[in-house]
C-alpha cells in the first residue's frame, strides 16, 4: 500500500510537470499562428489607390468596381466619389478648392485592399500594370517603400519568433525527458530484477509505455483545457482577441499539444527504459 501511494505521488508529479511544459508548447504554437494572422491583417491594410478619368460616369465606375471585386487579389474595395473626396479635403485641410477653381478637382477613385499573399512589390507591379491598362483608369498609386519596409520587418520578426520557438521547444523537450527519466530512475532495480528472471525487454517496457501514454494523454488534456480557459477569459476582457485567435488556430494548437504530449512522453519513456535495460548492476548505483 505504501508503494502504491508513492507511485501515485510520482504520477501526479509527472502529470503536473508535463502539463506545464505542454502549456508552454501550446502557447508557442498559438503565438506563432496568431502572429501569422496578425501579419496577414497588417498586409491587407495596404491600399492601392486607383484614380479614374474625369469623363467616367458614376454608373461606369460602379461597374468597374463590381468587375474588380471578382479579381483574386482583391480583399476589399472602397469606392470614393468625387463629392466624398472633396468633403474629406475640406475637413482635413480647411480649404474649399471649388472656390478657387470653380469646379470639383477630385475624380472618382477607389482604394483597393489586396490580399496578404499579393502584398509584395512583385505582385503589386503586375497588378498596377493591369489596372493602368483599363480604359477608365487614369493613374494607380501605392506606397512602394512602405510595402518593402513592412515585408522586411515582418520577415525579420518571423525569423526571430521561429528562433525563440525552436529554443523553447528544445527546453521543453529537455524538461519532459528529465521528468520521465527521473520517474524511470526510481524503478531501475525493478527493471534489473525483471531482466534477471528472464523477462523480455518488450515485456519490461510495456507497463512503462502504458504509463507514459496515460500521463501524456492526461497532461495534454489538462494543458488544452487550461489554454482554452485562458483564451476564453482573455476574450471576455478584450473582444479583439477573437479576431486573431480563431477556432481553427485553437484546433491546431490543441492537436499539436495532444500529439506532442503522446509522442514526447512515449519516446522519452522508451529511451529511458532502454537506457536502464542496458546498464549492468554495478552501474545502477
Amino acid at each position: 500500500m505504501k508503494r502504491s501511494s508513492v507511485w501515485r505521488v510520482q504520477d501526479l508529479t509527472s502529470i503536473i510537470s508535463t502539463t506545464m511544459v505542454l502549456i508552454l508548447l501550446g502557447l508557442i504554437v498559438l503565438f506563432v499562428l496568431t502572429a501569422r494572422v496578425l501579419g496577414d491583417s497588417v498586409r491587407e491594410n495596404l491600399t492601392v489607390t486607383v484614380d479614374l478619368k474625369d469623363g467616367v460616369s458614376t454608373m461606369d465606375a460602379k461597374l468597374l468596381q463590381a468587375q474588380l471585386t471578382e479579381e483574386t487579389y482583391v480583399a476589399d474595395i472602397l469606392y470614393i466619389s468625387s463629392e466624398e473626396a472633396l468633403k474629406e479635403h475640406r475637413e482635413s485641410m480647411g480649404i474649399d478648392p471649388t472656390e478657387l477653381l470653380g469646379a470639383n478637382p477630385f475624380p472618382i477613385s477607389m482604394e483597393i485592399k489586396v490580399r496578404a499573399a499579393y502584398a509584395c512589390n512583385d505582385s503589386l507591379l503586375w497588378i498596377t500594370r493591369d489596372l493602368k491598362q483599363l480604359p477608365q483608369v487614369a493613374d494607380v498609386v501605392y506606397q512602394k517603400e512602405l510595402v518593402e519596409n513592412l515585408n522586411r520587418n515582418l520577415q525579420r520578426a518571423s525569423l526571430v519568433m521561429l528562433f525563440i520557438a525552436g529554443l523553447l521547444i528544445l527546453v521543453s523537450l529537455s524538461l519532459i525527458h528529465n521528468t520521465v527519466r527521473l520517474n524511470v530512475y526510481s524503478q531501475r532495480f525493478i527493471i534489473h530484477t525483471m531482466k534477471l528472471v528472464g523477462a523480455r525487454w518488450s515485456f519490461i517496457r510495456r507497463p512503462f509505455m502504458l504509463r507514459g501514454l496515460c500521463i501524456g494523454v492526461v497532461s495534454a488534456l489538462l494543458a488544452v483545457a487550461i489554454l482554452f480557459s485562458g483564451i476564453q477569459w482573455a476574450a471576455v476582457h478584450d473582444s479583439a482577441i477573437t479576431e486573431y485567435v480563431s477556432l481553427t488556430n485553437i484546433g491546431i494548437m490543441a492537436a499539436c499539444v495532444l500529439a506532442c504530449g503522446l509522442i514526447i512522453t512515449l519516446a522519452c519513456t522508451y529511451l529511458s527504459v532502454t537506457h536502464y535495460l542496458r546498464l549492468r548492476e554495478s552501474e545502477m548505483y
